[in-house]
């Protein structure tokens, strides 16, 4: 359970510190980057969250609200490492040539 704690901690700090990031940043690419970036330690805030809430109290509605989360959470992770593979992608490009 220590290890799911950690991650939550992790997880928000680092939330925290991309959306600071994305209003420091004048470049719309990198903007887009860092809110991917974001999106995808919210998502795994979640899926902590939720394992870590169930392992703990094991009753039917942490549950319940355990999969409602994991639906908003999986999801975030998804998108954001998809999203991050591709503004990757568009900077290498646009900065190598």
């Amino acid at each position: 359970m220590f290890i799911f704690a950690v991650i939550i901690l992790l997880s928000l700090v680092l939330y925290v510190y991309y959306k600071v990031a994305i209003v420091k940043t004048n470049d719309g690419l990198k903007q887009a980057y860092f809110h991917a970036k974001s999106r995808i330690c919210l998502g795994s805030f979640l899926t902590a969250f939720t394992i870590n809430q169930y392992i703990f109290y094991q009753t039917q509605i942490s549950l319940f609200i355990g999969i409602v989360f994991l639906i908003f959470g999986l999801p975030l992770v998804l998108r954001g490492i998809k999203e991050v593979k591709h503004y990757r992608n568009e900077w290498k490009r646009l900065n190598l040539s």
